[in-house]
């Protein structure tokens, strides 16, 4: 699933490179998606990079390789005709069918069928994932975002993964699991008692929590001091 600016981000991004094989550099894309900031692009890049839809080249400035497009994607001259003649049957869809209803709050595609998952509250150091347990809150989720499993939800405090794209106060979707791979980001439980949202990375005996915004540190635990509580697999944001 992409938001709408990382889908705009990502086919700009891919056109530029057809028309010259050269990346558009990062305030020509701040100008391009009518953002403030080039943050901004960089936490948009970020998020395309994790989903894998683009990859940064090594050694190289300006460098971005576009990995896939979204199914239905139309790009140079046939997207700016189709744009002026669809542009008052324009719905704030990305992609149809994955992106309706996400927003907590808003009117589900009654296509898609909803599911219920347990809200536990804000992640917050010294509070396992079981204490937050509160079956009286809930949210919808569309069945869509969710992949097998059993899954819960999280809202995150602070802004230690905001090169992730995940921002404070965003809706984290959880797939409850006791194993994950190096690299994927994850719930964890250190020492039985804090509980944090990092990327996880194995080397060896050891397990390293990484953030996602310099201004915090990596946190490197023994293997036996840290426990999987769930691994990400989706994100909601109210705007």
């Amino acid at each position: 699933m992409l938001t709408r600016k990382q889908y705009e981000l990502l086919l700009f991004i891919n056109d530029r490179l057809g028309e010259g094989g050269v990346s558009p550099s990062f305030d020509e894309m701040k100008d391009a998606l009518s953002l403030k900031s080039k943050s901004g692009i960089h936490r948009l890049i970020t998020g395309l990079e994790e989903r894998g839809f683009i990859r940064r080249l090594p050694h190289r400035a300006r460098a971005l390789e576009v990995l896939r497009l979204p199914d239905g994607a139309e790009t140079g001259s046939g997207r700016q005709q189709q744009r002026g003649a669809d542009r008052s049957k324009f719905q704030p869809n990305v992609i149809k069918g994955d992106f309706t209803g996400a927003l907590v709050g808003r009117e589900v595609n009654h296509e898609v069928e909803a599911i219920e998952l347990p809200l536990y509250g804000r992640i917050a150091a010294g509070t396992p994932i079981e204490a937050l347990r509160d079956n009286s809150a809930m949210i919808n989720v569309p069945s869509t975002m969710l992949p097998p499993g059993d899954h819960y939800a999280l809202e995150v405090a602070g802004d230690s993964m905001v090169e992730a794209g995940i921002l404070d106060g965003d809706t984290v979707i959880i797939n409850r699991c006791d194993m994950a791979d190096s690299g994927s980001i994850v719930v964890a439980l250190i020492d039985e008692h804090e509980v944090t949202l990092k990327r996880l990375r194995r080397k060896g005996q050891t397990v390293a929590l990484e953030p996602a915004n310099p201004a915090f540190e990596t946190r490197i635990f023994g293997a036996d001091r840290v426990r999987v509580q769930g691994r990400l697999v989706g994100l909601l944001r109210r705007y």
